[in-house]
Parts: C-alpha cells; sequence; structure tokens
C-alpha cells in the first residue's frame, strides 16, 4: 500500500489549471456557506479594530505634522478626515488612511517652497487629479512601476525622514535639505541637549522593547499599541520630572488656517501637484492590493471580504484629500501600520475605518489639553523609527535577487538627493533601460562534440538577436545532427520564422535538428511537439506543459504536464505523450541534479504519509523537489498499529526505513476533505471486511471511534466549522494515525531522543488551502488545524 516517490516542483505545473473533478477514492464536498454573522458581532469587531487604529493614528498624526513642519493640528484633520471620507467612499473596506510618512518629504518641501495654505491648496488640487484618474479607470496603471523604484522611493523618504528628525531628538532644529542635515550634524552632536536626548531615548526604548516583552504579561500588554506607550511613557516621565522641553502646542481651533490659491511659477505647481498624487495614488493603490492579500489569507470571517475596487479607492483618496486640503490637513493616503492593525485586529467592514476617524475627531475637541503635555522630542523620535524601517531589509534582499538593487540604489539616493518626482523619474529610467538590456542580451555558442553540433542560446530570443542566430547557425556544417538550446523566457515571431526556415533547409539537407528546453514556447509539429500542444511564438515560458513557470532552468523543473479539466487521464497513449513532454522539455533541465542525487543517494528531511488521492499533488502544496521527501500513499493516509498489519507490513516498513536508515527529522501525516476512505468508513463501518478494501480500512475504525467519543468538540478547524462529518472524520483520522505512529519502536525511539518531529496536516481540495495541526496539539490529545497563510509585506511600514 505504500511507494516512495520523488516528486516534482509545484511550479512545473504550469497556470492554474485544474484536474478532473473526480477520483478513484471519493469527491470532495463542496462547503456550504456559513450563515452571515449576526449584528452584534459584527459591530464589536469593528468597535474594537477602530479603537486599536485610533491608539496607533493619534501619535503617529502628530509626529508626521511635525516632521513636515505643518500646524499639528493638520495632522489630524488628516487622520480624521482620511477615516470618514475615504473610509466611506474608497474602494478597500479595510485600509485606513491619514497623513503618512510616505508624504512627509514632499509636504515639507511644498511648506518650504510655498507656505502652508498654498500647500493646503495643491493637496486640492491634486485630489481633483486623482478623482480625474479614477473616473478614466486607469487605477491599475499605477501597478506596472517596478516595485524597486516603489521601495526605492520610500527608503529615500525614510532616509531622509531620519536624518532631520535626529538633529529634534538631539534637542536641535533639523536644516531644508539632507546634506544640509548631515553637514550640520557634528555641531549638533557637540552640543547635546540633555533633556531631549533622554526623552528621545527613552520612547525609543518602550518602541523597540514593547513588542519584546517575553511571556503570557507580553502577551497580554503587546495587544496595547507600543507607539502609544512609548509617546505616553515619555510624556508621563517628561511631566513628572519637570524637564523644561519644547512640547506640542496646539492653538485654538478658531486660528487654524485654511486652504489658500498656490502662488507660483506654474510649473513648479504642476510638478508639486503631480508629485503629491503619484505618491499618494501610488502608496494608496499599493496599500490597497497589500491588504487585499492580507484578508484573503485568512480563514474567518475576513475572508468573506471581496477584493478592493482600485478606481473606487482613487477616487475615494481624491475626495480625502479635497477635504483635507479645503480643511487645512495634511495630503492623506493609504498607511500600511494602521491598515495592518486594522486586519489583525479583526476589522469586518468599513465602519471601523470611520471610527477611527470619529475617534479623532473627538480626541482633536477634548483632549488638547493632554497632547498640549507631549514633548516633541518624543514625537520626532517616533517618527524617526519610522522612517528608519522605511529602509526595510527584506525589500533589499528581495530587489537583489531579482537583479534590481540599481534601480533601487538610483531611486533612493535621487530621492535623498534631488526630491521625490527626481528621483522617482531616475529610477523608472534605470528600470526600463535595464529591462531593454535584459531584452537585447543574448548570448549564442556553438561547440561540437561527439559529432552532436550545440546552439546555446541565453537569453530572450528577440528580432534584435535574429542576425547573430543566424550567423550562429550557418556555421553549422550540413547533414549533421543539431541541437539547439533555448535557456530563456521569451521568443518573437521574427526569431520563431528564423528557426524554422533554417530547420527547414537543414533538414532538406539530409540534417537532422533537435529543440530542447523550448522555454520560448516555440510550438510545431516541425518541432517535434505533439498536436495536442498549445504554444504559440512570443508566448512567456512557464504557461505550458512542464515548463518552469517563469523561473531559469533549475533542478526543479517539471516532471510532467498539469493536464486540463476534463481531459482523460488513462490510456498508453497519454502515457506515452507524458513520457515524451518529460524527456523533451523537463528531462534536460533536472538531469544534472537528478545524476547529483544518483551518486550522492537520497537525503529527504522528512517523511510525508498521505492519501492516494489522485487530487492531492504533494510536490505542489509542500513546494518539494527531487530528493525533499520520503513519501507514503495509501487509501485513507492510514498508520497500521504495530502487529496489526494482517500480512501487509508495507508502510510499517517505510516508516522503520525512513527513520532508521534515512534519518528524516519529520513525519507528517496528510488528511485532505472529501476522502472516499472516510467515507467509506461512516458508511459501512465494519461491514466491508471481507474485501481487501475492507479489511485495510479497518485501520482507520479507531479514528471512527475517537470522532464518537469526541463529538462536536473534538478536532476542528480554526476559524470555521467543519462543514460535515466526512470532514470531522478526516481531521480526527489524521490525529489518530499521529498516535498509531508513536506505537512504532523506531518512531517512539526517536522522539525520546528529539531527533524527530511529528506534524498533522489536511488539505482542503476545492479551496486549495492548507491546515497544520497546531504544535503542541500534534503531541498530545488536542486537535486544533490552522491555516497556512501566504505572507505578503505592506509597501510602507507608516
Amino acid at each position: 500500500m505504500s511507494s516512495a516517490c520523488v516528486p516534482a516542483h509545484p511550479e512545473s505545473l504550469g497556470p492554474a489549471r485544474a484536474t478532473t473533478p473526480h477520483a478513484v477514492t471519493g469527491t470532495d464536498r463542496p462547503h456550504h456557506p456559513p450563515p452571515p454573522p449576526r449584528r452584534r458581532p459584527l459591530a464589536g469587531a469593528d468597535l474594537s479594530a477602530s479603537v486599536a487604529v485610533f491608539l496607533i493614528a493619534l501619535p503617529l498624526s502628530l509626529g508626521i505634522a511635525l516632521a513636515t513642519g505643518a500646524p499639528l493640528q493638520a495632522g489630524l484633520v488628516a487622520a480624521a478626515v482620511g477615516g470618514l471620507v475615504a473610509g466611506r467612499l474608497g474602494g478597500c473596506p479595510l485600509q485606513v488612511s491619514g497623513p503618512a510618512a510616505g508624504l512627509t518629504v514632499v509636504t515639507a518641501d511644498l511648506i518650504h517652497r510655498y507656505g502652508w495654505r498654498a500647500t493646503c491648496g495643491i493637496t486640492v488640487l491634486a485630489g481633483l487629479a486623482q478623482l480625474g484618474l479614477g473616473c478614466l479607470r486607469v487605477a491599475r496603471t499605477a501597478l506596472a512601476v517596478s516595485p524597486a523604484v516603489v521601495h526605492g522611493m520610500l527608503a529615500g523618504i525614510g532616509v531622509t525622514i531620519a536624518v532631520a528628525q535626529l538633529h529634534i531628538v538631539l534637542g536641535g532644529t533639523p536644516q531644508s535639505s539632507v546634506l544640509a542635515n548631515v553637514l550640520a550634524l557634528p555641531a549638533q552632536l557637540a552640543h547635546l541637549h540633555p533633556a531631549a536626548v533622554a526623552v528621545s531615548s527613552l520612547t525609543l526604548a518602550l518602541l523597540l522593547g514593547w513588542p519584546r516583552i517575553p511571556g503570557r504579561a507580553g502577551r497580554l500588554l503587546g495587544t496595547v499599541p507600543a507607539a502609544l506607550v512609548a509617546v505616553a511613557g515619555a510624556t508621563a516621565a517628561a511631566s513628572l520630572t519637570g524637564l523644561a522641553l519644547p512640547r506640542v502646542d496646539l492653538p485654538s481651533w478658531s486660528s487654524h488656517a485654511l486652504a489658500g490659491l498656490p502662488e507660483g511659477p506654474v510649473l513648479g505647481i504642476a510638478a508639486a501637484v503631480l508629485t503629491t498624487t503619484l505618491v499618494c495614488s501610488v502608496q494608496s493603490l499599493l496599500g490597497a492590493v497589500a491588504v487585499d492579500k492580507l484578508v484573503a489569507g485568512g480563514t474567518g470571517p475576513q475572508s468573506r471580504i471581496g477584493r478592493s475596487d482600485l478606481d473606487r479607492e482613487l477616487l475615494g483618496q481624491g475626495a480625502a484629500n479635497i477635504v483635507s486640503g479645503a480643511l487645512g490637513g495634511l495630503p492623506v493616503a493609504g498607511v500600511a501600520v494602521r491598515s495592518s492593525a486594522n486586519v489583525k485586529s479583526g476589522a469586518l467592514s468599513r465602519n471601523s475605518t470611520m471610527l477611527h476617524g470619529v475617534f479623532v475627531v473627538v480626541a482633536a475637541l477634548l483632549m488638547v489639553p493632554v497632547l498640549d503635555l507631549i514633548p516633541l522630542a518624543s514625537l520626532a523620535a517616533l517618527v524617526m523609527a519610522v522612517g528608519i524601517q522605511m529602509v526595510s531589509l527584506h525589500h533589499i534582499r528581495t530587489v537583489t535577487r531579482h537583479r534590481e538593487v540599481l534601480v533601487y540604489a538610483v531611486t533612493t539616493l535621487g530621492v535623498v538627493l534631488l526630491g521625490v518626482l527626481a528621483g522617482v523619474v531616475l529610477g523608472v529610467a534605470v528600470a526600463v533601460a535595464l529591462a531593454l538590456h535584459r531584452l537585447a542580451r543574448t548570448r549564442i555558442t556553438h561547440e561540437e562534440k561527439e559529432g552532436v553540433h550545440r546552439v546555446h542560446v541565453r537569453g530572450q530570443l528577440t528580432f534584435l538577436a535574429v542576425p547573430r542566430l543566424s550567423r550562429v547557425l550557418h556555421l553549422v556544417p550540413q547533414g549533421v545532427h543539431v541541437v539547439v538550446e533555448l535557456d530563456g523566457s521569451f521568443m518573437d515571431h521574427a526569431a520563431y520564422e528564423s528557426l524554422r526556415d533554417w530547420r527547414r533547409a537543414h533538414t532538406a539537407q539530409g540534417g537532422s535538428a533537435e529543440l530542447t528546453g523550448c522555454r520560448a514556447g516555440v510550438s510545431s509539429p516541425e518541432y517535434g511537439h505533439g498536436p495536442g500542444d498549445s504554444h504559440r511564438p512570443g508566448q512567456r515560458a512557464g504557461h505550458g506543459p512542464g515548463q518552469h513557470a517563469g523561473h531559469g532552468p533549475g533542478p526543479r523543473a517539471g516532471l510532467g504536464p498539469w493536464r486540463r479539466p476534463g481531459r482523460s487521464a488513462g490510456g498508453g497513449h497519454e502515457l506515452a505523450r507524458g513520457i515524451s513532454a518529460f524527456q523533451r522539455d523537463t528531462a534536460p533541465l533536472v538531469r544534472e541534479e537528478l545524476a547529483r542525487l544518483a551518486r550522492d543517494g537520497q537525503r529527504p528531511s522528512q517523511l510525508f504519509l498521505t492519501c492516494a488521492d489522485s487530487r492531492l499533488v504533494t510536490s505542489m502544496i509542500t513546494s518539494s523537489g527531487p530528493g525533499d521527501l520520503f513519501v507514503v500513499r495509501n487509501v485513507g493516509n492510514l498508520v497500521p498499529l504495530p502487529g496489526e498489519e494482517n500480512g501487509d507490513d508495507s508502510v510499517a516498513a517505510a516508516i522503520e526505513y525512513a527513520v532508521d536508515v534515512l534519518k528524516v527529522r519529520s513525519i507528517t501525516v496528510c488528511g485532505h476533505s472529501g476522502c472516499g476512505a472516510m467515507q467509506a468508513l461512516l458508511g459501512s463501518g465494519t461491514g466491508g471486511a471481507a474485501t481487501p478494501l475492507g479489511r485495510w480500512l479497518r485501520h482507520g475504525l479507531p479514528g471512527l471511534a475517537r470522532l464518537a467519543d469526541e463529538g462536536g468538540a473534538g478536532v476542528r478547524l480554526a476559524g470555521r466549522a467543519a462543514a460535515d462529518t466526512v470532514e470531522r472524520l478526516c481531521l480526527a483520522n489524521v490525529v489518530q494515525q499521529l498516535e498509531h505512529l508513536r506505537a512504532h519502536d523506531s518512531v517512539a525511539r526517536a522522539l525520546a531522543a528529539g531527533a524527530l518531529e511529528l506534524h498533522g496536516m489536511y488539505f482542503h481540495v476545492g479551496e486549495a488551502q492548507a491546515y497544520l495541526l497546531r504544535r503542541g496539539d500534534a503531541d498530545g490529545e488536542g486537535g486544533v488545524f490552522e491555516g497556512v497563510l501566504g505572507t505578503e509585506e505592506l509597501p510602507s511600514p507608516a
């Protein structure tokens, strides 16, 4: 009943093409949508989330206003308008808008050039521009900007913020530019203000240390935002000790300045409006996409929230900027920290965002005496920390991995030295130049070995490379066997025609030609592809059978095509076609890695015991490749107790071999939804024991007994109830088979020595969602399966 196999890499399976909807072992029963939550829990979830967001937004709004040089009330106005207007009209219900750190440099420069009232007028014009873009439905165009440019822009803004606020932290006054701030730093260090340094240091210590309090106390205290604790702690310390420090000074709202018409050169005003529109729009739209990914990764009520309407989000942001600018507020954009806190606090609708705006209004009207106690050095330290966090090491590693570090560096330096708009334009120019360079850079080599001529093409094969390709191909003698190896991700029509014409001429003269790699999607019977292949010239690599989706050749390319829905899976013809596709497309890519494994032997890190169901593709759901997993598959993912195999020791033998010989470090038992074995157990119990299948299923009876004993309080999924009795049995069976594993001598010895871990896993086929048994439950009697989420970072830390 068991077999060890070498899995394929999931990326080789091409695009999202589903297998046939039926399987031998059973059918997957779809979940019925849960009933809509009652009104009271919804309101409670939104209320608690809005409080959490408000506590983060209040100090940050004041700090960002301080960093820009705007009146401090402007930060509160922007926070309130962002919550009420953008929250009500925007297309991303859970995104929180307000004054953002990414706009600090832009706004500070505008205030320095045109004054505060004119800056408010520019904010209104930027909002009108956003409304126009939203009406033109071009929101998704902003997502075409290279991530390296966006991350570089945020990093440059972060550096500018941090350097400027460092002067306030040290008790001084920031200069007008980054270069001036750097040059003035030695003199500032020579004239420190001890009280400002002390308050700033306390703020930073609380900000960094609060989330790291260990133990149960840390989990409880961690519900209070670190930013609020840092500012409140520093304010309390400064007040109790009587330190003489500049503090927040919120003047009367009756003297609050409203928007005015900007005056100056038309081109300068237009550039200012364009810059504000660009930064506000890109940050808000990227934030909405990131919030969508956070929400989609959940398994609770949040997962039912629809995707954002980006054009509506742009309209909502435009309306918010018009209102904020008209009321004398800072520019408004989607803010990552507050949006992330909103999602993680369990918000279920836009009510949480709007309630946070109401709380800001109440605070601005009733808490002025309390806010006036806050030291400016504390707010500066908070904003400086935000600026430092905007230079993300994760982003740097990502752009380095994708070979776009030059774009990132140029954008960052451009923003720091020349300003946001100039830096972004430079970054886009470098990104375009780099893309053109990669497109035009194609290396073509020719070598002869053992009578076979090999032409190796590395890079994208476009019309720019056709002259070089033709020159190399015509160096190949007539009548010989030629192998053309394509190692790229794109081939245009000109290159395709050139290859086809050359092959026709070469074969007509008695030679033969073989095309390998096929990473450009060349698809013609002339090149050895079967009639069922659907590639065409110019198709991207990785979008067909056996392609290594979008990546270069590697040891984990596909080991078989991903079948289309409804296509027959049986017969020698299909088997032959699959093997042919492997030999043609994949074998050249994996040959080196498999040769290494054949030479060195297998060293898998884990034993993966799962069901034989054809819909369960182990390599796809575990992102594993050749040599990674030692796989055992049987009907029902069952582990017979020692001595009860009834003459079939295959599972026990595989376990002993994996633990004692291969020295695997973990064993995973994986069940799945719609398991036919579990349905058979529920339907017949022990009545089918006369057949081989019935005798085998008797090993699942302990799981059935566990289900009966536990009732409704047994093994469960986190975030939702099991869909039906079959799913409850599938979950209970995984926990039961983990207990059976512990009864095997080899497993017991390895567990006692601390050399082995056991894991439970459940895969819902219809939802493509994996669940892992909580670590503590895998060792005891409990059973809570928690969904595994894909992680996505928000584009800005503030």
